[in-house]
């Protein structure tokens, strides 16, 4: 066995041995077992307090960023006032087999920007696996918008390329390489005045997006050797979506604005940009990887020998909701996109053997190693082990039942849940506030319904949470034919009369909820 293949093994590893060692100590050990419960509560408890002060600081400096005209800025300091004008922004936005109405809206929105569209040259990565309809999607958004920007083409990433792997990672690599033969490079265009954005093909960005990005490129202390990262807020079709496909969307906005205030934790993730001149150094996007997003940020961390961050924008973009044209196909569909989220545990043997290799520091080495395996680790078992609290009760035998601690287990255990629970009024508050503009048929009893939906956040946690995390981390802990290949979300436009399908195109307009 290969040191690598020991190393993909590890969290599968830890995941099962937690749950199976758990429980059987439930069983013979229920006293100790029961200790642990009340400690791992509390812990739990802290740690969402903790999380919500994060979540704090980052939607106050959100609000704060949204008040703000970012192309009036650049111009007034002194500092970027030259320097602005010459950058430009290559715009990545891979497709498959999405609507031209989805497609449209993405377009819509990035000729609105509020910044000079001369200095943006956009790229329709498309793919030949999505067919002539995908193919015809690409020509339409050619002939209805093309001529908007500085420069437009469409790409078509070819099928079954040897040793590539059909997903985002090879099509934005393949897109990248076609914009630089093209446009760059026959322009002879400064790669380090070129700033890369890979979009989702259902990114819509706030108007002033470019001007917030250029602004943070070149004010950073480093920006050469800096990922950006906005965040991903899932709301473009959100009145289409039930209440676990909200729950869901909303929660992974949290985790985005959570992440923007924790420097030591911040990678890339959805939609982001890169310096063009480090992407063209390490030959862009690996391609035989599922969790392209993130391994991106890897990637240039051990090429640069731990030299290199990601820069919080404190700025949002808007996605879609994960939804499906049933019910059931929603949760199916939130299921798949949980897992290929979960399978970034791909990263940690690939970054805990790259830094054998490597001559970054080995604070940063071991910090980086813990924060990804921890990061996982909790993923796939922490619901798990909250809900399980009351186990030892249950299966524990009569004398630990008889027993003050067995008594005490479950009113302590409930204590601690209800105060944790408060968080979930938090979240609907804030939820409330990330909404776009309401539709004509949302009344105050849908208000009341957007707010109740939070309580299915348990049902969440652990089913499109905890349990493709378990198996993504499975999958990746046997190898072989149980490895994980790309998934696309199928992205879709329900036609509900009165529905806003999209978020305003300033941004989302967000409520003091201080």
């Amino acid at each position: 066995m290969s040191f690598y293949r020991f190393l993909e093994i590890i969290p599968g590893f830890l995941a099962w041995t937690t749950l199976i060692v758990f429980v059987l100590a439930a069983r013979f050990l229920p006293t100790y077992v029961s200790v642990f419960i009340i400690l791992f509560d509390t812990y739990w408890l802290f740690k969402t307090v903790y999380l919500y002060f994060h979540l704090r600081v980052s939607y106050k400096e959100l609000r704060a960023n949204l008040k703000i005209n970012w192309l009036t800025k650049l111009e007034k300091n002194p500092r970027t006032a030259d320097r602005w004008r010459k950058i430009y922004h290559l715009v990545i936005l891979p497709m498959y087999k999405e609507p031209y109405e989805v497609v449209a809206e993405t377009f819509e929105a990035l000729s609105r920007v509020n910044y000079p569209l001369d200095r943006l040259i956009v790229v329709l990565a498309e793919e030949e696996k999505g067919g002539a309809e995908a193919l015809a999607t690409g020509e339409r958004i050619r002939e209805n918008f093309g001529s908007k920007f500085f420069r437009f083409i469409a790409t078509v990433h070819p099928a079954d390329i040897p040793g590539e792997l059909a997903g985002k990672g090879s099509n934005e690599t393949w897109a990248a390489k076609e914009a630089k033969q093209k446009i760059i490079d026959s322009l002879s265009l400064p790669y380090e005045d070129i700033i890369a954005s890979v979009f989702d093909v259902d990114t819509q960005v706030a108007s002033e997006y470019f001007g917030r990005l250029a602004e943070a490129f070149l004010t950073a202390p480093n920006p050469q050797r800096s990922s950006y990262q906005p965040i991903p807020f899932f709301i473009n079709n959100v009145f289409e979506a039930p209440a676990l496909a909200r729950v869901v969307a909303f929660s992974t906005t949290f985790w985005g604005l959570m992440e923007q205030s924790r420097p030591e934790h911040i990678e890339t993730f959805s939609s982001h940009a890169t310096p063009f001149k480090a992407l063209a150094e390490i030959g862009f996007w690996e391609t035989n990887v599922v969790s392209e997003d993130s391994r991106i940020f890897w990637q240039l961390y051990l090429h640069y020998h731990g030299d290199w961050r990601t820069v919080p924008l404190k700025y949002p973009i808007s996605l879609d909701v994960n939804v499906a044209s049933t019910f059931w196909g929603t949760v199916a569909s939130l299921y798949k996109q949980q897992r290929r989220w979960a399978w970034g545990a791909e990263n940690f043997p690939y970054v805990v053997s790259g830094f054998l290799k490597n001559r970054a520091p080995l604070s940063k080495k071991l910090s980086r190693s813990f924060n990804i395996l921890e990061g996982v680790y909790s993923w796939s078992t922490s619901a798990f082990l909250v809900s399980l609290g009351g186990l030892p009760v249950v299966i524990g035998g009569k004398e630990f039942n008889a027993t003050v601690l067995s008594y005490s287990l479950p009113v302590i255990t409930g204590y601690l849940a209800y105060i944790t629970s408060l968080g979930l009024i938090i979240s609907g508050i804030l939820g409330a506030a990330l909404l776009p503009p309401r539709p004509k048929w949302f009344k105050r009893k849908h208000g009341l319904i957007y707010f109740l939906q939070w309580f299915l956040t348990p049902i969440s946690m652990i089913f499109l949470g905890a349990v493709p995390a378990l198996e993504a981390q499975t999958r990746l802990m046997l190898g072989g034919r149980f490895r994980l290949g790309f998934w696309p979300t199928p992205k879709s436009r329900l036609k509900k009369e009165g529905v806003t399908l999209s978020a305003s195109p300033a941004g989302p307009t967000l409520k003091n909820v201080d």
